[in-house]
C-alpha cells in the first residue's frame, strides 16, 4: 500500500435527533449564519422551517441563498460570497444534498477572499485552507460532501466542471437524520446510491499492488451495502433503516476512511464530470452510464482478477470461474443493478447526447495529458469509452 496520512475533523450528529445540537454547534462560530439550500424541498418538507426555528432560538442572524443547482454554478457560490462579505457573515450553514453543500463550500472559501470569485480559486488548483466555517444538514446521500474536502463547481459559459479541495472546506459538524430523505423523488435515490457506488469503485477499488486488504474488505462493504439497501429505499421511501444504511454509505465512501493508501485516478469521475459540464446531466446518472463502459474497456489479464472479485463480493457471483469469464459475468451484473435495479438509462443518446462534443471533452477529461489507474487513459481511450456510451 501507498503512505497515506488521515485526519477529518468533521462532527457528526446521526439519528433523529441530530438536529437538536444545530444551535449549540452554530453559535461556537459566530452569530450571523448564511443559510444555503436548493429548489424548496426542504420547505415542502418541513426541514426549512425546522432549521430557521433552531438558528433563531439559539438567538443567531439569519441570512438566505436558495436556488442552488444539480450541478452548483460559480455565479450562485459567487452571489453568497457576497451575501458573506457585505454582512459580516460569522458561518455558512448548508441544508440539502451534495451539490448545495459543494455550493457552500464555494461561497465559505470565495467570502474570504477580496474579491469573492469561486472561478479564480478553481482555476488556480489550489488548495483551500481557509475558509469561513461550514455545518452541513444532509438530505440526500449521494457525494460525500458532508464529510469530506471536496466541492466541485460548474461553469456553463465554458463548458467546465471542476473540483476544488482543501482542509479548509471540511464541514464543522454534519447533521444527518435519515428522515430528511424520506421525500426524495425515486429517480434521485437511484443517482445518489449509484454515486456512492462509484465513488468506492471510481477512486479506491482497483488499486492493483497499492490494495490494502482490511481497507479493500470495508470498500466491498459500503458497495454491498448500497445493492442491499438501495432497491429497498426506492421501493419504501420511508424505510429508516434502509435511508440510514444509504446515509451513512455516503459519509463513508468519500471521508478518507476508505482511500488509506490505496488512491488511483478517478477516470469515470472526469469523464462524466465533462458530460455535466456539457449537457447538465445528474452526475450520479452520468456515473452509471459511464461505469460499466470503462471496466470493460479496461478489462485485460491485470483487471480481470480484481474485476471478478468484484462481482463475487458485492453481487454474490460463485467462485472458481476463469478470471476473463468471472469478469464479463460482474460486469453483466453491475449493468443489471444500474439499469435493471436502480431503473436509469443506458445509453447517452437516451439523454439527446450526441458525439459532437466527444473530442473536445475527452481532451479536457485527461488534462491535456492522460488519467491514471488501473489502465492508463489517453484523450484517445477516453473518446472511444464515450462512443461506447452512446
Amino acid at each position: 500500500m501507498n503512505d497515506f496520512i488521515y485526519h477529518n475533523p468533521d462532527k457528526i450528529y446521526f439519528g433523529k435527533s441530530a438536529l437538536n445540537y444545530l444551535g449549540a454547534e452554530l453559535k461556537k462560530y459566530g452569530k450571523k449564519v448564511l443559510l444555503v439550500y436548493g429548489g424548496g424541498s426542504i420547505k415542502r418538507n418541513g426541514l426549512y422551517d425546522e432549521v430557521v426555528k433552531a438558528v433563531k432560538e439559539s438567538g443567531l442572524k439569519l441570512y438566505e441563498l436558495s436556488g442552488v443547482e444539480p450541478n452548483p454554478r460559480h455565479t450562485t457560490a459567487n452571489k453568497g460570497a457576497k451575501i458573506c462579505k457585505d454582512n459580516k457573515v460569522d458561518v455558512v450553514l448548508a441544508v440539502g444534498g451534495g451539490s448545495t453543500i459543494d455550493c457552500a463550500k464555494g461561497v465559505a472559501a470565495a467570502a474570504l477572499t477580496k474579491k469573492g470569485d469561486i472561478w479564480e480559486i478553481v482555476k488556480s488548483g489550489a488548495s483551500v485552507e481557509k475558509a469561513l466555517p461550514l455545518i452541513a444538514v444532509l438530505t440526500n446521500a449521494a457525494t460525500g460532501s458532508e464529510m469530506d474536502e471536496w466541492a466541485v463547481i460548474s461553469n456553463m459559459d465554458t463548458n467546465e466542471k471542476i473540483g476544488i479541495g482543501g482542509e479548509g472546506l471540511i464541514p464543522k459538524a454534519a447533521f444527518e437524520n435519515p428522515e430528511y430523505s424520506f421525500t426524495l423523488p425515486e429517480s434521485q435515490t437511484a443517482c445518489g446510491a449509484f454515486e456512492i457506488f462509484n465513488h468506492v469503485l471510481d477512486n479506491y477499488y482497483l488499486a492493483g499492488e497499492a490494495t490494502f486488504d482490511l481497507i479493500l474488505e470495508f470498500q466491498e462493504a459500503v458497495m454491498r451495502a448500497v445493492v442491499k439497501w438501495a432497491p429497498v429505499a426506492m421501493k419504501e421511501p420511508d424505510n429508516y433503516e434502509a435511508r440510514a444504511n444509504l446515509m451513512w454509505a455516503s459519509s463513508m465512501a468519500l471521508n478518507h476512511v476508505l482511500d488509506a493508501g490505496t488512491v488511483h485516478g478517478c477516470a469515470c469521475h472526469a469523464m462524466e464530470h465533462e458530460l455535466s459540464a456539457y449537457y447538465d446531466i445528474t452526475h450520479g446518472h452520468g456515473l452509471a452510464i459511464v461505469t460499466p463502459r470503462w471496466l470493460t474497456y479496461i478489462l485485460d489479464e491485470k483487471t480481470a482478477p480484481q474485476i471478478y472479485r468484484l462481482g463475487v463480493k458485492v453481487f454474490g457471483l460463485k467462485e472458481g470461474l476463469e478470471a476473463f469469464a468471472g469478469a464479463k459475468a460482474a460486469i453483466e451484473a453491475l449493468e443489471k443493478f444500474c439499469f435493471e435495479t436502480l431503473g436509469l438509462k443506458k445509453n447517452l443518446s437516451d439523454l439527446n447526447i450526441d458525439e459532437t462534443h466527444f473530442k473536445a471533452m475527452a481532451e479536457h477529461a485527461c488534462g491535456g495529458e492522460v488519467i491514471d489507474g488501473p489502465k492508463t487513459l489517453t484523450p484517445k481511450d477516453v473518446e472511444e469509452i464515450y462512443k461506447m456510451c452512446l
